[in-house]
């Protein structure tokens, strides 16, 4: 496979990746590799999400984000010439900003390049470590929201052990990154590292055993 081949670019269908068992690709810059998880075929100027792991001492060439960049630090700590972020973090870097993000001790982002709506222009900074949870819809459940424009919503969503969510459909579709524990729903189970993008109108009964898990989730966005 490389880089201008297209991967996941139906989104009518359901898709599910553990992203433990996929391949790490060779970005442009030394010792920053990349799991694709959904990816156009345009290259580094790609719209795409993917899992990106910077090696200790490592960076990326200065770029450009036309239509924005999301992402979310899954492990160790991020950096660019804005400041240091560390797991847990998120950020949105709206259309036309421009970084050279490096890595000093190594770490693992999910990140989200040229998705953003127009007119959504707010830079938005986000440490879960440090912001409330709030009660969710049914007992068990807590919510983090992280970011909100028009259709698209944005949170972090806490199941307790043994949490049971009501069936419900999707309007814009789902996006989910299991960050610990194992979520699950009536089609299959999904341990940690696993992302599943569900279509516009679909629908599940998710629920947890005995783990627990912790979810970053996106809804509103795929219309």
């Amino acid at each position: 496979m490389n880089d201008n081949e297209t991967i996941n670019q139906d989104y009518s269908k359901r898709i599910v990746l553990n992203t433990n068992t996929e391949l790490w690709h060779d970005s442009p810059s030394k010792g920053v590799k990349r799991i694709y998880l959904e990816r156009n075929n345009m290259g580094e100027y790609a719209t795409a999400s993917s899992i990106v792991k910077f090696d200790s001492n490592s960076s990326f060439d200065y770029h450009v984000h036309e239509n924005g960049e999301e992402f979310f630090v899954l492990d160790g700590i991020f950096s660019d010439q804005y400041g240091d972020y560390s797991k847990g973090t998120y950020v949105r870097n709206p259309h036309n900003s421009k970084h050279k993000p490096y890595s000093k001790s190594g770490c693992m982002i999910f990140v989200k390049l040229r998705q953003f709506q127009k007119n959504d222009v707010s830079r938005v900074v986000k440490d879960t470590s440090n912001l409330p949870w709030l009660s969710g819809l049914v007992p068990g459940l807590s919510v983090m929201s992280l970011h909100e424009y028009k259709s698209e919503h944005v949170a972090m969503v806490k199941w307790e052990p043994n949490t049971q969510f009501t069936q419900h459909q999707h309007w814009g579709g789902e996006e989910i990154l299991v960050i610990e524990g194992v979520f699950y729903d009536e089609h299959d189970m999904y341990p940690k590292g696993t992302w599943i993008r569900s279509p516009h109108m679909s629908s599940h009964k998710p629920f947890t055993k005995n783990e627990g898990a912790l979810i970053f989730v996106k809804t509103g966005h795929m219309v």
